[in-house]
């Protein structure tokens, strides 16, 4: 599914494979967009290593028991050819 012009949902997916639940789409949806105007300003390519997380798998990697990723509103990115 195309959330945006550069972005789609497989890549906003947890690392796991479980389901994103519908509640969470919506934080997402709009996560692609703020990162489509990223992309657009910087006119480069964004690669998202790490965006929706469920409980289990943030667990499993040591993430914060308070990410935001847990609920679709954080992604972990790098921006070709731009160091943070």
């Amino acid at each position: 599914m195309k959330l945006t012009k550069n972005f789609s949902k497989s890549e906003f997916e947890c690392k796991c494979g479980c389901k994103m639940p519908n509640n969470i789409l919506k934080n997402v949806k709009e996560l692609a967009y703020h990162l489509q105007r990223l992309r657009d300003k910087f006119d480069a390519p964004i690669k998202i290593n790490s965006a929706y997380r469920c409980e289990s798998h943030n667990k499993t990697i040591g993430g914060s028991k308070n990410s935001q990723h847990k609920l679709g509103l954080a992604a972990d990115i790098v921006v070709k050819d731009k160091t943070p």
